[in-house]
């Protein structure tokens, strides 16, 4: 993960199309920095996960260009959660960071905190195929943040949770600012939109909005 504030995301009249078709969005032009954390708004169709596609280098825009600055790493959290169904819990999280070359008790000392914060913590034993959907999903969201990335992608986070759970996300994401990350959501969910620092509202035309929540 970059140190300090230096990565960012720098969209200079992006758009996208899926050939043949017009554009589902044109003429983006943004800097995403470290600190802020993104909220991608906009109904279905609007071209929130080609987005987030776009931003992880997996796709390229069909018109404009996308300049990385200090974003060497991307973590992705997908709306539908895929893990190792004998793995345990704890062993999710602790993997990323024992890669980084951590000894396993630190790995599992960070791993601990981490799953704390969501919630998960009373469940570090029970295997990824024991979880519900929500517990999933949490899962997965500590994982990604136990991978330190440079640029943190998050879909629909809130997707399969219900309100109590739904706010302990969203209570994490307005405190990934501080972990040294770009971070951007997808969602359609108003809570989460209110807990991130940033927006960019799609719709369904070339018309697009951006900027600082009001």
């Amino acid at each position: 993960m970059s140190t300090g504030s230096g990565a960012r995301m720098e969209l200079h009249a992006v758009a996208h199309a899926f050939s043949p078709g017009s554009p589902i969005f044109q003429g983006l032009t943004e800097t995403l920095t470290a600190g802020d954390v993104w909220a991608v708004t906009g109904p279905s169709g609007s071209g929130k996960s080609t987005l987030l596609s776009l931003l992880a280098g997996w796709e390229s825009p069909t018109a404009g260009h996308i300049r990385r600055v200090g974003v060497d790493t991307v973590g992705w959290v997908f709306q539908n959660p895929h893990g190792q169904a004998r793995r345990t819990v704890l062993d999710h999280v602790v993997y990323p960071i024992i890669a980084r070359g951590n000894p396993r008790q630190e790995a599992a000392w960070r791993a601990e905190r981490i799953l704390d914060e969501l919630g998960l913590r009373a469940l570090a034993k029970r295997t990824f195929a024991q979880l519900s959907g929500g517990e999933a999903q949490r899962l997965m969201l500590c994982r990604a943040i136990a991978a330190e990335p440079d640029l943190l992608l998050v879909d629909e986070p809130t997707a399969q949770l219900d309100r109590t759970n739904a706010a302990t996300v969203n209570g994490v994401l307005q405190s990934l600012a501080g972990i040294g990350a770009i971070v951007v959501v997808a969602t359609h969910d108003q809570d989460t939109v209110v807990a991130c620092s940033r927006r960019l509202a799609l719709d369904a035309s070339p018309a697009l909005a951006r900027g600082p929540r009001s």
